[in-house]
Protein backbone atom coordinates (compact mmCIF):
# COMPACT_ATOMS: atom_id res chain seq x y z
CA UNK A 1 0.00 0.00 0.00
CA UNK A 2 2.73 1.96 0.98
CA UNK A 3 4.36 1.92 -2.56
CA UNK A 4 1.28 2.23 -3.94
CA UNK A 5 0.82 6.07 -2.42
CA UNK A 6 4.46 6.50 -3.11
CA UNK A 7 4.08 5.60 -6.74
CA UNK A 8 0.51 7.93 -7.13
CA UNK A 9 2.25 10.78 -5.31
CA UNK A 10 4.70 10.81 -8.39
CA UNK A 11 1.94 10.56 -11.00
CA UNK A 12 0.30 13.56 -9.40
CA UNK A 13 3.41 15.33 -9.00
CA UNK A 14 4.51 14.54 -12.37
CA UNK A 15 0.94 15.87 -13.83
CA UNK A 16 1.88 18.89 -12.15
CA UNK A 17 5.57 19.08 -12.91
CA UNK A 18 5.16 20.20 -17.03
CA UNK A 19 3.04 23.97 -15.97
CA UNK A 20 5.28 24.90 -13.29
CA UNK A 21 8.70 23.71 -15.46
CA UNK A 22 7.39 25.91 -18.10
CA UNK A 23 8.08 29.31 -15.94
CA UNK A 24 11.60 30.20 -16.20
CA UNK A 25 13.71 30.18 -13.01
CA UNK A 26 10.72 29.53 -11.14
CA UNK A 27 9.45 32.85 -10.80
CA UNK A 28 7.84 35.49 -13.01
CA UNK A 29 9.51 38.38 -12.69
CA UNK A 30 8.31 41.94 -14.32
CA UNK A 31 10.46 45.05 -14.21
CA UNK A 32 9.06 48.38 -14.26
CA UNK A 33 11.75 51.00 -15.91
CA UNK A 34 10.70 54.59 -15.48
CA UNK A 35 11.70 58.12 -14.29
CA UNK A 36 11.53 58.13 -10.64
CA UNK A 37 13.23 61.38 -10.09
CA UNK A 38 13.13 63.58 -13.10
CA UNK A 39 10.66 65.69 -15.13
CA UNK A 40 8.26 62.86 -15.18
CA UNK A 41 8.75 61.57 -11.54
CA UNK A 42 4.75 62.16 -10.83
CA UNK A 43 3.45 61.15 -14.59
CA UNK A 44 4.31 57.55 -13.77
CA UNK A 45 7.12 57.53 -11.57
CA UNK A 46 7.13 55.16 -8.38
CA UNK A 47 3.28 55.34 -8.68
CA UNK A 48 3.62 53.24 -11.61
CA UNK A 49 5.04 50.63 -9.34
CA UNK A 50 2.69 50.55 -6.85
CA UNK A 51 -0.20 49.91 -9.75
CA UNK A 52 1.83 47.16 -10.84
CA UNK A 53 2.04 45.50 -7.71
CA UNK A 54 -1.65 46.17 -7.09
CA UNK A 55 -2.03 44.02 -10.45
CA UNK A 56 -0.25 41.45 -8.98
CA UNK A 57 -1.58 40.97 -6.09
CA UNK A 58 -5.27 40.88 -7.66
CA UNK A 59 -4.03 38.22 -10.04
CA UNK A 60 -3.26 36.44 -6.73
CA UNK A 61 0.32 36.64 -6.52
CA UNK A 62 1.26 33.56 -8.49
CA UNK A 63 1.03 32.55 -11.74
CA UNK A 64 1.49 28.76 -12.97
CA UNK A 65 2.04 28.02 -9.38
CA UNK A 66 5.33 30.47 -9.46
CA UNK A 67 5.40 33.36 -7.74
CA UNK A 68 4.95 36.96 -9.53
CA UNK A 69 7.71 39.55 -8.73
CA UNK A 70 7.78 42.97 -9.53
CA UNK A 71 11.47 44.96 -9.60
CA UNK A 72 12.14 48.36 -10.42
CA UNK A 73 14.77 51.00 -11.71
CA UNK A 74 14.94 54.52 -12.31
CA UNK A 75 16.14 55.29 -16.23
CA UNK A 76 16.69 58.95 -15.84
CA UNK A 77 15.22 59.80 -19.15
CA UNK A 78 18.40 58.38 -20.71
CA UNK A 79 18.18 55.59 -23.79
CA UNK A 80 21.34 54.38 -22.87
CA UNK A 81 21.38 53.64 -19.09
CA UNK A 82 17.57 52.30 -20.07
CA UNK A 83 19.01 49.90 -22.61
CA UNK A 84 21.62 49.38 -20.07
CA UNK A 85 18.99 48.12 -17.01
CA UNK A 86 16.80 46.11 -19.64
CA UNK A 87 20.31 44.17 -20.76
CA UNK A 88 20.84 43.14 -16.86
CA UNK A 89 17.61 42.65 -16.08
CA UNK A 90 17.10 40.03 -19.21
CA UNK A 91 20.73 38.35 -19.51
CA UNK A 92 21.44 38.13 -15.57
CA UNK A 93 18.52 39.04 -13.38
CA UNK A 94 15.59 36.82 -15.27
CA UNK A 95 13.25 39.96 -15.70
CA UNK A 96 10.62 38.05 -18.41
CA UNK A 97 8.53 41.60 -18.76
CA UNK A 98 9.33 45.42 -18.99
CA UNK A 99 7.06 47.75 -18.61
CA UNK A 100 5.95 51.60 -18.36
CA UNK A 101 8.91 52.92 -20.51
CA UNK A 102 8.31 56.67 -19.66
CA UNK A 103 10.19 58.88 -22.53
CA UNK A 104 10.12 57.53 -26.05
CA UNK A 105 13.56 57.45 -26.90
CA UNK A 106 13.89 54.91 -24.11
CA UNK A 107 10.66 53.09 -24.87
CA UNK A 108 12.09 52.61 -28.95
CA UNK A 109 15.37 51.45 -27.45
CA UNK A 110 14.64 48.97 -24.72
CA UNK A 111 11.76 47.91 -27.05
CA UNK A 112 14.44 46.97 -29.88
CA UNK A 113 16.59 44.88 -27.57
CA UNK A 114 13.80 42.57 -25.80
CA UNK A 115 12.78 41.78 -29.48
CA UNK A 116 16.47 40.72 -30.08
CA UNK A 117 16.09 38.72 -26.44
CA UNK A 118 12.66 37.81 -27.23
CA UNK A 119 10.58 39.42 -24.49
CA UNK A 120 8.18 41.06 -23.74
CA UNK A 121 7.74 44.86 -23.05
CA UNK A 122 4.42 47.38 -22.64
CA UNK A 123 4.77 50.85 -22.53
CA UNK A 124 2.55 52.79 -20.80
CA UNK A 125 4.04 56.14 -19.94
CA UNK A 126 5.57 57.09 -23.74
CA UNK A 127 3.68 58.24 -26.31
CA UNK A 128 5.70 57.62 -30.02
CA UNK A 129 3.48 56.07 -32.52
CA UNK A 130 6.86 54.65 -33.68
CA UNK A 131 6.27 52.20 -30.90
CA UNK A 132 3.14 50.47 -33.19
CA UNK A 133 4.52 51.69 -36.67
CA UNK A 134 7.65 51.91 -38.08
CA UNK A 135 9.88 50.45 -35.25
CA UNK A 136 6.84 47.52 -34.47
CA UNK A 137 8.22 44.66 -32.45
CA UNK A 138 6.39 41.02 -31.87
CA UNK A 139 6.59 41.33 -28.73
CA UNK A 140 6.21 45.07 -28.07
CA UNK A 141 2.96 46.83 -26.48
CA UNK A 142 1.59 50.40 -27.11
CA UNK A 143 -1.33 50.25 -24.08
CA UNK A 144 -1.99 53.82 -22.42
CA UNK A 145 -2.20 56.04 -25.11
CA UNK A 146 -0.25 57.49 -28.07
CA UNK A 147 0.45 60.80 -29.78
CA UNK A 148 -2.25 60.15 -32.46
CA UNK A 149 -4.88 59.58 -29.91
CA UNK A 150 -3.85 62.71 -28.13
CA UNK A 151 -3.78 64.51 -31.70
CA UNK A 152 -7.32 63.75 -32.37
CA UNK A 153 -8.75 64.50 -28.83
CA UNK A 154 -6.82 67.27 -27.81
CA UNK A 155 -6.36 69.07 -31.33
CA UNK A 156 -9.73 68.29 -32.32
CA UNK A 157 -11.23 69.90 -30.20
CA UNK A 158 -9.78 73.13 -29.86
CA UNK A 159 -10.32 73.47 -33.82
CA UNK A 160 -13.44 72.72 -33.66
CA UNK A 161 -13.67 75.53 -31.40
CA UNK A 162 -12.34 77.73 -33.55
CA UNK A 163 -8.72 77.48 -32.83
CA UNK A 164 -7.43 77.09 -36.16
CA UNK A 165 -4.12 78.29 -36.40
CA UNK A 166 -1.06 77.13 -34.13
CA UNK A 167 2.41 77.30 -33.31
CA UNK A 168 4.05 74.42 -31.20
CA UNK A 169 6.53 74.60 -28.22
CA UNK A 170 7.93 70.86 -28.72
CA UNK A 171 10.40 68.82 -25.84
CA UNK A 172 12.96 68.05 -28.12
CA UNK A 173 13.55 64.38 -28.42
CA UNK A 174 11.57 61.76 -29.91
CA UNK A 175 8.18 62.44 -28.34
CA UNK A 176 7.89 65.52 -28.68
CA UNK A 177 8.22 65.46 -32.57
CA UNK A 178 5.90 62.63 -32.98
CA UNK A 179 3.35 64.45 -30.87
CA UNK A 180 4.08 68.05 -32.79
CA UNK A 181 3.99 65.74 -35.86
CA UNK A 182 0.38 63.83 -35.22
CA UNK A 183 -1.37 67.14 -33.94
CA UNK A 184 -0.06 69.21 -36.77
CA UNK A 185 -1.23 66.82 -38.88
CA UNK A 186 -5.03 66.53 -37.67
CA UNK A 187 -5.29 70.66 -37.41
CA UNK A 188 -4.24 71.01 -41.19
CA UNK A 189 -6.67 67.93 -42.39
CA UNK A 190 -9.12 69.90 -40.47
CA UNK A 191 -8.56 72.75 -42.73
CA UNK A 192 -6.32 74.61 -39.57
CA UNK A 193 -2.55 75.92 -40.24
CA UNK A 194 0.35 75.96 -38.39
CA UNK A 195 2.82 78.88 -38.07
CA UNK A 196 5.25 78.08 -36.34
CA UNK A 197 7.45 75.78 -34.16
CA UNK A 198 10.45 75.99 -31.46
CA UNK A 199 11.81 73.05 -29.51
CA UNK A 200 13.41 73.31 -26.27
CA UNK A 201 15.33 70.86 -24.27
CA UNK A 202 14.02 68.51 -21.99
CA UNK A 203 13.45 69.73 -18.11
CA UNK A 204 13.65 72.85 -19.50
CA UNK A 205 13.34 75.49 -16.44
CA UNK A 206 13.00 78.67 -18.50
CA UNK A 207 10.64 78.93 -21.30
CA UNK A 208 10.90 82.95 -21.79
CA UNK A 209 11.91 83.14 -25.18
CA UNK A 210 10.21 80.33 -26.72
CA UNK A 211 7.00 81.43 -25.11
CA UNK A 212 7.90 85.35 -26.63
CA UNK A 213 7.93 83.38 -30.12
CA UNK A 214 5.23 81.99 -29.67
CA UNK A 215 2.97 84.75 -28.94
CA UNK A 216 4.60 87.04 -31.37
CA UNK A 217 3.46 84.37 -33.96
CA UNK A 218 0.27 85.67 -33.26
CA UNK A 219 -1.78 81.62 -33.46
CA UNK A 220 -4.50 81.40 -31.83
CA UNK A 221 -3.13 78.22 -29.93
CA UNK A 222 -0.24 77.57 -28.43
CA UNK A 223 0.56 74.07 -28.79
CA UNK A 224 2.37 72.55 -25.47
CA UNK A 225 4.06 69.16 -27.56
CA UNK A 226 6.07 68.38 -23.76
CA UNK A 227 4.70 66.84 -20.72
CA UNK A 228 5.34 66.79 -16.91
CA UNK A 229 7.11 69.66 -15.26
CA UNK A 230 8.28 70.99 -18.36
CA UNK A 231 4.68 71.37 -19.10
CA UNK A 232 3.92 72.44 -15.89
CA UNK A 233 6.38 75.09 -16.08
CA UNK A 234 5.26 76.38 -19.19
CA UNK A 235 1.96 76.83 -18.22
CA UNK A 236 3.54 79.12 -15.17
CA UNK A 237 5.52 80.90 -17.30
CA UNK A 238 2.52 81.39 -19.95
CA UNK A 239 0.62 83.33 -17.39
CA UNK A 240 3.55 85.69 -16.16
CA UNK A 241 3.69 86.85 -20.32
CA UNK A 242 -0.13 87.31 -20.09
CA UNK A 243 -0.18 84.97 -23.36
CA UNK A 244 -3.53 83.27 -22.35
CA UNK A 245 -4.58 87.34 -21.28
CA UNK A 246 -4.08 88.03 -24.40
CA UNK A 247 -6.26 86.04 -26.16
CA UNK A 248 -4.13 82.75 -27.21
CA UNK A 249 -5.25 79.62 -25.97
CA UNK A 250 -2.53 77.05 -24.27
CA UNK A 251 -3.12 73.29 -25.47
CA UNK A 252 -1.10 70.84 -23.36
CA UNK A 253 -1.18 68.08 -25.36
CA UNK A 254 -0.06 65.52 -22.89
CA UNK A 255 -1.51 66.71 -19.62
CA UNK A 256 -2.73 64.22 -17.02
CA UNK A 257 -4.21 64.37 -13.60
CA UNK A 258 -0.46 64.25 -11.94
CA UNK A 259 0.35 67.26 -13.32
CA UNK A 260 -3.06 69.30 -12.59
CA UNK A 261 -2.69 68.29 -9.28
CA UNK A 262 1.09 70.05 -9.21
CA UNK A 263 -0.27 72.95 -10.86
CA UNK A 264 -3.16 73.50 -8.90
CA UNK A 265 -6.56 74.31 -10.39
CA UNK A 266 -6.09 78.09 -10.18
CA UNK A 267 -3.59 77.67 -12.66
CA UNK A 268 -4.52 74.92 -15.14
CA UNK A 269 -8.84 76.09 -15.12
CA UNK A 270 -10.18 75.54 -18.48
CA UNK A 271 -7.29 73.47 -20.10
CA UNK A 272 -8.78 70.93 -22.45
CA UNK A 273 -6.63 67.68 -22.45
CA UNK A 274 -7.35 64.15 -23.36
CA UNK A 275 -6.70 60.69 -21.04
CA UNK A 276 -7.52 57.46 -21.24
CA UNK A 277 -8.64 57.06 -17.82
CA UNK A 278 -10.57 59.07 -14.74
CA UNK A 279 -10.71 58.11 -11.59
CA UNK A 280 -14.02 59.86 -10.89
CA UNK A 281 -15.61 58.32 -14.19
CA UNK A 282 -17.81 55.37 -12.53
CA UNK A 283 -18.33 53.43 -9.61
CA UNK A 284 -15.77 50.07 -10.86
CA UNK A 285 -13.14 53.20 -11.16
CA UNK A 286 -13.60 55.02 -7.76
CA UNK A 287 -13.23 52.23 -6.01
CA UNK A 288 -10.07 50.87 -7.57
CA UNK A 289 -8.63 54.51 -7.46
CA UNK A 290 -9.51 54.68 -3.60
CA UNK A 291 -7.71 51.54 -3.03
CA UNK A 292 -4.94 52.94 -5.15
CA UNK A 293 -5.21 56.27 -3.32
CA UNK A 294 -4.77 54.51 0.27
CA UNK A 295 -1.53 53.25 -0.77
CA UNK A 296 -0.07 56.41 -2.33
CA UNK A 297 -2.16 59.47 -0.93
CA UNK A 298 -3.15 59.98 -4.54
CA UNK A 299 -5.67 59.50 -7.76
CA UNK A 300 -4.45 57.38 -10.53
CA UNK A 301 -3.16 59.12 -13.81
CA UNK A 302 -4.18 57.00 -17.03
CA UNK A 303 -0.68 55.75 -16.73
CA UNK A 304 -0.66 54.64 -13.90
CA UNK A 305 -3.80 52.88 -14.23
CA UNK A 306 -2.85 51.58 -17.70
CA UNK A 307 0.16 49.97 -15.52
CA UNK A 308 -2.41 48.04 -13.75
CA UNK A 309 -4.61 47.11 -17.03
CA UNK A 310 -1.71 45.95 -18.63
CA UNK A 311 0.41 43.84 -16.09
CA UNK A 312 -2.99 42.11 -15.59
CA UNK A 313 -3.01 41.48 -18.99
CA UNK A 314 0.30 39.77 -19.17
CA UNK A 315 -0.59 37.66 -16.25
CA UNK A 316 -3.33 36.20 -17.80
CA UNK A 317 -2.04 35.55 -21.25
CA UNK A 318 1.50 33.90 -19.07
CA UNK A 319 -1.30 31.92 -17.27
CA UNK A 320 -3.05 30.94 -20.89
CA UNK A 321 0.20 30.71 -22.61
CA UNK A 322 0.78 27.83 -20.05
CA UNK A 323 4.47 29.40 -20.07
CA UNK A 324 6.55 32.70 -19.63
CA UNK A 325 8.17 32.54 -23.04
CA UNK A 326 7.92 36.02 -24.28
CA UNK A 327 6.83 34.99 -28.06
CA UNK A 328 3.97 32.68 -26.50
CA UNK A 329 2.69 35.18 -24.09
CA UNK A 330 2.77 37.82 -26.63
CA UNK A 331 0.25 35.74 -28.88
CA UNK A 332 -2.18 35.23 -26.00
CA UNK A 333 -1.77 38.75 -25.01
CA UNK A 334 -2.83 39.66 -28.51
CA UNK A 335 -5.95 36.88 -28.61
CA UNK A 336 -7.11 37.47 -25.21
CA UNK A 337 -9.83 40.71 -25.09
CA UNK A 338 -9.06 43.61 -22.47
CA UNK A 339 -11.47 44.14 -19.83
CA UNK A 340 -10.88 45.84 -16.82
CA UNK A 341 -11.16 48.96 -14.63
CA UNK A 342 -8.63 50.61 -17.40
CA UNK A 343 -10.32 49.36 -20.32
CA UNK A 344 -13.79 48.16 -21.69
CA UNK A 345 -14.15 46.40 -24.47
CA UNK A 346 -10.48 46.89 -25.40
CA UNK A 347 -8.64 44.66 -28.04
CA UNK A 348 -4.69 44.14 -29.32
CA UNK A 349 -3.88 44.76 -32.72
CA UNK A 350 -1.45 42.66 -34.50
CA UNK A 351 1.36 45.33 -34.07
CA UNK A 352 0.99 45.63 -30.43
CA UNK A 353 -1.43 48.79 -29.79
CA UNK A 354 -4.12 48.58 -27.62
CA UNK A 355 -7.09 49.84 -28.78
CA UNK A 356 -9.36 51.31 -26.37
CA UNK A 357 -11.55 54.84 -25.42
CA UNK A 358 -10.27 57.81 -24.57
CA UNK A 359 -11.85 60.87 -22.79
CA UNK A 360 -11.39 64.50 -23.92
CA UNK A 361 -12.12 66.58 -20.43
CA UNK A 362 -12.14 70.23 -19.04
CA UNK A 363 -10.23 70.97 -16.07
CA UNK A 364 -12.23 72.83 -13.40
CA UNK A 365 -12.98 76.15 -12.46
CA UNK A 366 -11.51 76.00 -8.27
CA UNK A 367 -15.75 77.22 -8.09
CA UNK A 368 -17.11 73.76 -9.50
CA UNK A 369 -14.29 71.47 -7.81
CA UNK A 370 -16.72 70.09 -4.80
CA UNK A 371 -13.98 67.35 -3.33
CA UNK A 372 -10.64 66.57 -3.66
CA UNK A 373 -9.01 65.45 -7.34
CA UNK A 374 -12.31 66.52 -8.49
CA UNK A 375 -10.67 68.22 -11.76
CA UNK A 376 -12.01 67.05 -14.42
CA UNK A 377 -15.74 68.00 -17.08
CA UNK A 378 -15.41 64.92 -19.23
CA UNK A 379 -16.76 66.78 -22.46
CA UNK A 380 -16.84 63.48 -24.73
CA UNK A 381 -15.76 59.97 -25.54
CA UNK A 382 -13.62 59.25 -28.34
CA UNK A 383 -14.11 55.52 -29.33
CA UNK A 384 -10.96 53.69 -29.81
CA UNK A 385 -11.11 53.01 -33.39
CA UNK A 386 -11.09 56.67 -33.96
CA UNK A 387 -8.28 57.68 -31.42
CA UNK A 388 -6.11 55.27 -32.81
CA UNK A 389 -4.97 54.41 -35.95
CA UNK A 390 -5.93 51.30 -37.62
CA UNK A 391 -3.45 48.53 -38.66
CA UNK A 392 -3.03 49.76 -42.03
CA UNK A 393 -2.66 53.14 -41.18
CA UNK A 394 -0.31 52.29 -38.37
CA UNK A 395 3.00 51.61 -40.80
CA UNK A 396 3.96 48.36 -38.80
CA UNK A 397 6.46 46.29 -41.11
CA UNK A 398 5.30 43.19 -39.13
CA UNK A 399 1.38 43.20 -40.13
CA UNK A 400 2.05 45.12 -43.84
CA UNK A 401 0.38 43.44 -46.91
CA UNK A 402 3.02 41.33 -49.12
Amino acid sequence: MKRNAVAVGLLVAGLAWPAAAQVSGNVVKIGVLNDQSGVYADFGGKWSVEAAKMAVEDFGGKVLDAPIEVVSADHQNKADIGSNIARQWFDVDGVDAITELTTSSVALAVQALAAEKHKVTITNGAATTDLTGKACSPTGFHWTYDTHALAVGTGGALVGQGGDSWYFLTADYAFGYSLEEQTAKFVTSQGGKVLGDVRHPLNTTDFSSFLLQAQASGAKVVGLANAGLDTANAIKQAAEFGIVAGGQKLAGLLFTLAEVHGLGLEAAQGLVLTEGFYWDRNDESRAWAQRFFERTQRMPNMVQAGEYSSVLHYLKAVQAAGTDDGEKVAAKMKELPVDDVFARGGKVLANGRMVHDMYLAEVKKPSESTKPWDYYKILATIPGDQAYLSLEESGCPLTAKK
